[in-house]
This record gives C-alpha cells, structure tokens and sequence, in this order.
C-alpha cells in the first residue's frame, strides 16, 4: 500500500481534529461548528504541523456545500413561509439591506471596491441555518409562532444569497472589464458576442429554463424514482438514490444550464420536499452530509489567517459590531414596527446575530471572481467564528433585557406579554 495518500490523510485529519473540539465545543455550550472551523484552522497553511492538501480540501468541501445546499432546499417549506410572508419577507429584505450597506461602508472606509463591499456586506447579512435551527430546537421554539417567523425570514435570506450566487459571475464581467464570451459555452456555440447585459440575460434565461425543468420534470420524475426504490424495501439503494439525485441533478444542472452546484443542489432539494419521502430521504442521508458538512467547515477553516485577529483587530471588531449588534437592531426595529412583542423581536434578533455557511460561499466565490479581497474572506471567517462563540451570550443578554424593554415598550394589542419561561432566550 503506498505511504502517499494525500486524500485519507485530509479526511482522517479533518474529521479527527473536528470530532475532539467539536466535543470540546460543545462541552463549553457552544456550537460544534466552532470547533469544525477551529480544526480547519489547525490543519491549514497558516498556523505550525501537518498541512492538510490544499487541492483535495475545496473538491471535498465543494461535495459538502452540495450536500448541505440540498439539505436546505429538503427542509424549505413553502406554506411555512406563506404562513409568515407578512413579516418575514419585507423584514428579511430590509435587514439584508440594512447589513449589506453596513458592510459596503466598511469595505468603503477600508479602500475595496464598491462590488467587493456588496459581496463583503452580503455575506455578513446571513444567517447560519445550522445554528439557528440548533438554538430554536435547544428552546423548544421551532413550531411556535416566533420560531415559524425566525425560520421563515432564514427562508427569504437563504433564497436572496441563492439569486447572488447566480448574478456574482455577471458582475465579476462587468467589474473586471467585459465578459469573456469563451466563459459561456451556449454563446459560443451560437456564435453570439455578447456584452455584459446580454451574458447576464443568458444567465438568467438558464436559470429560468433550469427552474421551469425542475419544476416541470423533476417533480414528476424525482418523487417517482423514489417511489419506486422504496418499494424495492432496500434502504441502502432509497439512500443511494437520493444522494444520486442530489449529486447527480447539481452537477448536471451545473454543465447543461451553467448553475451553480449549490443552486442546482438547493432545487434538487426543494423538488424532494414535497414528496411524502422527504423526511425519510433527510432521515437516511443524514449521516453523510453532516460528514461532508463537517468537511466544508474545515476547509473553510484552512483558509482563515489566524493572525489577522490580532494584527489588524479594529477592522475585526467592525465586523462583528455589525453582525451582533448592527443586524440585531435592525431586526428589533423592523419586527417591533410590525407590532409583534418584545418577545418575538428579541428572539428573531438574538436568532440572527451570527453568521455562517452562505456567508463562507459567498466569500469564496467573491475571492474567486476576483471581486472580495483575501482579507474580506478573512474578516468573514473570523467574523463567523466570534459571533457562533457568542451567540449563546446574546441569548442570555437578551433574555436579561427582555422585563426593561418590555415595560418601557407596551406589548401590542392580541400579543402574548412575556414570553413562557421555557421560551425564554438564554445561554
């Protein structure tokens, strides 16, 4: 057996160090998440010892944000988010707006471009799904009326980062001087010459003839195929057909309609969710993608500059200013306009104050287009990691907040007037 394995080593390594400090993680009260990052950062290029392979560690986290993409789009609900759209839609759209011109003045002050300071601001607009679904299941929140509100603005800012993860290639043409027509092969094949306005109308028109095709096709043809594998009996083949289908209908979608993996995998997902399979399918695919998932945090780890904490600290304080107090503020304001208590508003603000896998996504493919600066992908990875670790200190300080701003701010009429001690935010 040959000693040169570059592959095993960075999966042993990765899951190895994620296993022992996402344990530690989680013995301190805090997200795994942390301790997955914490591993990446260990066994990355910046920091003394074993250096995972900086080829393999993207393809593997690539395989990760598929999984995790697909995960996504087999819990969206459309009729949760229908039952909330009064508040969360505009209170979503308003918060990302609010964060991302946050941001853009940040990468102003700090000499980035206006394009790099959009991609910069939007990523700190979003939150992580798997932290706040962790902190509402923690509270036994998910199925009350505030926890549906929470998860369905989560829903309208998952769906906002899936449209700029479509467009950020079209602006990367348009910023770097024009688009190479040689990017898209539908152009050259029909020998088109396309301005930026024109590759963008592509783009969109591929994305609309992928959604139609999901819509059309995949919800007829998805739910059968499972159907018929589940009346085989065989679980090992249902589970091997949906991760075919998550694999299979991302990277196709990717060659044939020029998607993105994540997008292509997040409709693979939403197609499933409406199958009465989908939460078997979630149930049995579970395992592997919270491994790659897993995989996908520590290769964005390895990216993270440790060093940048401390030898340029006050850009890093910005940030997390933004992402704890910034868009917690913004969305108290927006919830409290909607006369919803001082309950719901601190709940949905403590929920949103962090950020994390859209966010690292994001950064990556900004850093790749050459539209956000290294040190924008380090501000937001180090801004994810500080606000996860203090997520949980939120809660509490907002549960303690929770009787001052409730007396000094009336409930409105029909509203609960606290909320019951076992919903109450806390560490």
């Amino acid at each position: 057996m040959p000693h040169d394995t570059p592959l095993i080593a960075t999966i042993v390594a990765g899951l190895g160090l994620a296993f022992m400090f996402g344990a530690i993680a989680n013995r301190l009260k805090a997200p795994p998440l942390v301790g997955y990052l914490l591993a990446g950062i260990l066994v990355g290029p910046h920091t003394p010892g074993f250096v995972a392979d900086q080829a393999l560690a993207p393809e593997l986290a690539e395989i990760g944000v598929i999984l995790l993409m697909f995960g996504v789009g087999l819990h969206f609900s459309l009729k949760d988010l229908l039952s909330v759209r009064a508040i969360a839609v505009p209170g979503a759209v308003v918060q990302i707006g609010f964060a991302t011109a946050l941001g853009l003045g940040l990468a102003l002050m700090l000499g980035w471009t206006v394009a790099g300071g959009l991609v910069f601001g939007l990523a700190l607009s979003v939150a992580s799904t798997v932290v706040l679904l962790r902190a509402l299941q923690e509270r036994r929140l998910v199925e009350t009326e505030r926890g549906r509100i929470a998860v369905g603005w989560l829903i309208v800012e998952d769906l906002a980062m899936v449209l700029a993860l479509v467009l950020l290639p079209a602006l990367a043409g348009l910023v770097n001087g024009g688009v190479d027509v040689g990017s898209d092969p539908l152009a050259v094949s029909l020998g088109l010459d396309l301005g930026v306005g024109g590759i963008l109308v592509l783009t969109l028109l591929k994305v609309a003839a992928f959604v139609a095709l999901m819509l059309v096709v995949g919800r007829r043809v998805i739910p059968w195929v499972l159907h018929y594998v589940a009346h085989t009996g065989s679980r090992e083949l249902f589970r091997l057909a949906v991760l075919a289908i998550a694999l299979g209908v991302a990277f196709g979608s990717a060659k044939l309609f020029g998607v993105s993996l994540a997008l292509g995998a997040f409709f693979a997902g939403m197609v499933l969710s409406e199958s009465e399979l989908s939460h078997v399918a979630a149930q049995e695919t579970l395992p592997l993608r919270d491994a790659f998932a897993v995989l996908f945090f520590v290769s964005v780890g390895m990216l993270f500059d440790p060093t940048s904490l401390w030898r340029d600290p006050l850009p890093m304080l910005a940030v997390v200013f933004i992402i704890v107090i910034g868009k917690s503020v913004a969305a108290f304001v927006i919830v409290r306009i909607f006369r919803h208590p001082v309950s719901t508003a601190l709940l949905i603000s403590a929920s949103l104050a962090q950020i994390g896998e859209f966010s690292f996504i994001l950064a990556e493919l900004g850093v790749k287009l050459q539209l956000l600066p290294e040190a924008g992908r380090d501000l937001i990875l180090g801004g994810a990691i500080l606000s996860i670790l203090l997520n949980p200190v939120v809660f509490n300080a907002f549960g303690r907040l929770r009787p001052l701003l409730e007396r000094a701010a009336p409930v409105p009429a029909g509203g609960p007037a606290v909320l019951p001690d076992e919903e109450a935010p806390s560490a």
